[in-house]
């Protein structure tokens, strides 16, 4: 149903517009879009370690969302981004094996801590059952 509406003073009829106006619309969007762009690779998990250097490149599946443990130069162990005790490592380990059994866990271990407290954090994965584990690490020509 379409309205005619009169102007102030002139006499003169307007017809009521019928179009939508996208552009408030679409700036929208793209304040949204470039807002998106800028936070995402900060939602990476974001512990500093100084990964060991490699030549091979493994690409990492990205479909499902993976566990991410890290092993920190000071010996501190953190699932995804939170620390967590050594002694409770397995116990929360086991939660998750029991909610999720085909999980991808990453390893993250920095360069500076021992092989063996990586292999010692590797070996508590796979006794909790969680049998897809990765090491993290970066190319030798990859800048940091």
């Amino acid at each position: 149903m379409a309205m005619q509406l009169n102007t102030r003073g002139s006499g003169r009829k307007r017809r009521v517009m019928h179009e939508i106006n996208v552009t408030p619309f679409v700036d929208v969007m793209l304040v949204l879009l470039i807002v998106f762009m800028v936070t995402a690779p900060l939602l990476a998990v974001g512990i500093p370690v100084d990964l060991p250097d490699t030549r091979a490149s493994d690409v990492l599946a990205e479909e499902k969302p993976p566990l991410v443990i890290t092993v920190q130069a000071d010996g501190v162990i953190s699932i995804q981004k939170t620390a967590i005790d050594r002694n409770l490592l397995a116990v929360r380990l086991e939660a998750i094996s029991a909610e999720n059994p085909d999980v991808e866990v990453y390893v993250r271990g920095d360069s500076g801590v021992p092989y063996g407290e990586v292999v010692a954090v590797m070996d508590l994965i796979k006794q909790v059952g969680l049998s897809r584990v990765k090491l993290v690490t970066k190319l030798a020509n990859e800048a940091q």
